[in-house]
């Protein structure tokens, strides 16, 4: 039950924090030049997406032995929430700035205007790249802790759940959500993947933790720990 319960948030956290930057994109064209070809470009990305979580999904699952598994995706998720960690934490000492989806909804109005509104496939390519390529993440998130876990079912609700949130929420709101704390999600995703990813590289390496999956909760504390001495360590002083 412990185990089901970390593949979904996991998959949910990580999906909702990709699923924000995609919606940011999907709204600037919408919003700037109409909704049919935006809406018809993340359909197709959609689509595209799922068939990559059926086909991979199902590959991983049945074709690749269980310990060789847990090393080979325990490994890239550890790499994968370094990423979103180390940006965390350089982000919470003030070495780089906040993300900021106003800025990234700016960016892209900025990029489509001056063209004609005539030129559908502008919309619809800028949607499409856009959602496709945010949801590639989501798509290994969701593969990489569904199928190590032998949750994949889980996680793919859970990665659904999150995406079909964020949806309804932009529907609602019809602007950036810039109040969503995505820095503090990406740093709790950090820690949470690279603890599974821990976790499992070591389970393929033939080690046994004590306690077995609630081990994870350890792994989490050891990492967060040393995220905040690293915060610590870097800070920059605020400018007076």
């Amino acid at each position: 039950m412990y185990a089901q319960v970390l593949t979904f948030g996991a998959a949910f956290l990580g999906s909702a924090v990709e699923s924000v930057e995609a919606l940011t994109i999907v709204l600037a064209v919408g919003l700037t030049r109409g909704w049919r070809s935006p809406l018809y470009g993340t359909v197709v990305a959609l689509l595209a997406l799922a068939v990559l979580v059926a086909i991979f999904g199902q590959l991983i699952v049945t074709r690749v032995p269980e310990l060789t598994l847990k090393l080979i995706i325990g490994t890239l998720i550890v790499l994968f929430g370094l990423r979103w960690l180390h940006k965390a934490v350089l982000r919470s000492a003030g070495v780089i700035a906040m993300h900021d989806e106003d800025k990234s909804y700016a960016a892209t109005v900025t990029e489509i205007q001056g063209t004609s509104a005539r030129q559908d496939w502008v919309g619809f390519t800028i949607a499409l790249k856009g959602v496709f390529l945010e949801g590639l993440e989501v798509v290994f998130i969701v593969v990489a802790v569904g199928g190590t876990s032998g949750g994949l079912p889980i996680a793919v609700a859970g990665g659904l759940l999150a995406m079909t949130t964020v949806a309804g929420a932009g529907l609602v709101v019809r602007k950036p959500l810039a109040q969503v704390p995505e820095n503090t999600l990406k740093y709790a995703v950090g820690i949470i993947l690279t603890s599974l990813g821990t976790f499992w590289a070591a389970e393929g390496m033939g080690a046994a933790w004590p306690l077995d999956f609630v081990s994870v909760l350890g792994i989490a504390a050891v990492y967060f720990g040393a995220s905040r001495v690293a915060v610590a360590l870097i800070r920059r002083p605020v400018p007076v």
